[in-house]
Parts: structure tokens; sequence; C-alpha cells
């Protein structure tokens, strides 16, 4: 990874805040490159490869952010040409690093719970069909791109594709998603904060549980009461219905993801959300 003075994200903070050191940090992605200024301020500055998810995250940061105020941090520079992001850093410890069953843990979930229902709330259009026929086309698509790579039974695909029967004909609430709502991209300190915006879009509301649902509420329900008592309303018997649903795109997209990154553990997730559904 280029981190000199010619990378585009030393170049971005500079202009933006002046003098930048690179501060270390092992566990960031390789785009992602931790900075602090002068007077001991620290950054994030992101570069994009893809453009659609520049756009995007640049929109919500734009757009979106002003429901979350408090709560995620703030975009001070950006730079078009090279898909570069630069956002104030947030103080706290991220919530993957806490201990499971810890009362850290389920404040956070908690938290993450008011914090999402505020921006569900402000931005939710009631029983729309448009959003369950453009998932359901996702959802083909995934068991097409499965099916190149051998990686479905043709009772799993018959699985499959009655989910996404289902999706088509499902008239259901849309709302601004995060799309990645989940503990590695939380932040606890003396306040909840959010992170990584480049999926957030319009979506199905009940989408933002389902990371939740199959990849952490499993084995630990009552992170669900404490995400959901933050959140201000239960599920209900329509609203898990949809949620199993959207478990067939957990499924198949974790197995496409694992074979094409050759990522045993994620496509065990994948047979195992699968299995359940099945």
């Amino acid at each position: 990874m280029i981190t000199d003075l010619s990378d585009p994200r030393v170049e971005l903070a500079r202009q933006t805040v002046g003098a930048v050191s690179i501060v270390a940090e092992p566990t960031l992605p390789p785009r992602l490159l931790c900075l602090a200024d002068a007077h001991g301020r620290k950054y994030f500055a992101k570069q994009h490869e893809n453009r659609e998810r520049y756009v995007r995250e640049t929109i919500a940061y734009l757009t979106w952010g002003r429901h979350l105020e408090g709560h995620a941090p703030e975009l001070i520079g950006r730079q078009d040409s090279t898909r570069t992001l630069l956002v104030t850093a947030m103080s706290g410890s991220s919530v993957e690093t806490f201990a499971p069953g810890s009362p850290e843990e389920e404040q956070a979930h908690h938290d993450a719970g008011v914090v999402l229902g505020r921006l569900h709330r402000a931005t939710t259009v009631a029983h729309t069909g448009a959003i369950g026929a453009d998932l359901a086309q996702r959802l083909l698509g995934w068991i097409d791109r499965a099916d190149r790579v051998e990686l479905l039974s043709a009772t799993e695909r018959g699985s499959l594709r009655e989910a996404a029967d289902a999706l088509a004909g499902t008239l259901m609430d849309s709302a601004i998603c995060h799309l990645d709502y989940q503990p590695r991209n939380w932040i606890l300190g003396e306040r909840f904060g959010i992170y990584d915006f480049e999926h957030m879009r319009r979506d199905a509301r009940i989408r933002d549980f389902a990371r939740l649902e199959f990849r952490r509420w499993q084995a630990a329900p009552h992170l669900r009461d404490a995400f959901l008592s933050g959140y201000g309303s239960p599920l209900t018997g329509t609203d898990q219905r949809l949620l199993e649903r959207f478990g067939a795109i957990e499924a198949v997209t974790a197995l496409v993801r694992g074979h094409e990154q050759d990522n045993p553990a994620l496509s065990a997730h994948g047979r195992t959300v699968l299995a359940r559904l099945s």
C-alpha cells in the first residue's frame, strides 16, 4: 500500500486539514488510512476502487447523514478524480472487540437499534411493490452465479427460487438502509457511531436486520431483544417471514463470495443459512 505523500488519501488530507502523519492501524483494510493532523485530531481517508460505491457513499454523507447527526463521521473532504473521501474519526472502541455476553456488547446493540430506528423512521415509504420485484431479480442473479460454479443442489435451487417468487409478489416498507449493519461497522465510546456507507441506498426496511439475524442473533437472542428495544418496535410476524426470505439472499451471496474469495468461513455461513431455509 502506498502511504507516502503521493498517496491520494494523504494529498487530500493535506489539502483539507494541513500537515498530517500516518497513524499505524494494522487491522484496517488496505483502502483505508488513519491520519492525524498537527493538533492530534484523527481522520480516516478512504479510496474506492469502484466508482458506484464512491458515489453512493458520498451521497450518503451529503444527503442522509443529517438523520445520523452525532452518530456518524463528518465528511470533510472528497476528490472525485481519485474516488477518495476524508472523514473525521469517532472516538471509542470497535464493537467487534467486545467480549461476547458483555454488558458493552448488549449496550451497543441497543444503541444500534436507536440509531437505525431514527434513520428508518425519517425515510420510510410504506408498502411499495417495486422493492420486492427488484430484490427478486437480484436474488435470481445470485442464483445464476452460484449455478455457473455448481454450488447448489436441485433442492437448494428450488428453495431459493421459491423465495425469489415470494419476494416478487410482496409489498414491503422501504427506507434508506445501511445494508452492512453489523458490529464491524459500529463504534462505542461516549456515544454510539457507525461507519461505512458505501452500500447505503433505499431498500426494504427489514433488510437492515438480515446480517444481524443470520450472523449474530441466532446464537444470542438477548442481543436481538436489546436491539429491538432501542429500535422502538418489535418484529411482526410479517416482518419475520420477510426476514427469512432475505436469508435466501444472505445464503447465496455468502456461497458465491466464499467461493470467489476462497473463504471457507463465509462459504460455511452460507451453507448454514441455506440449511435453515430448506
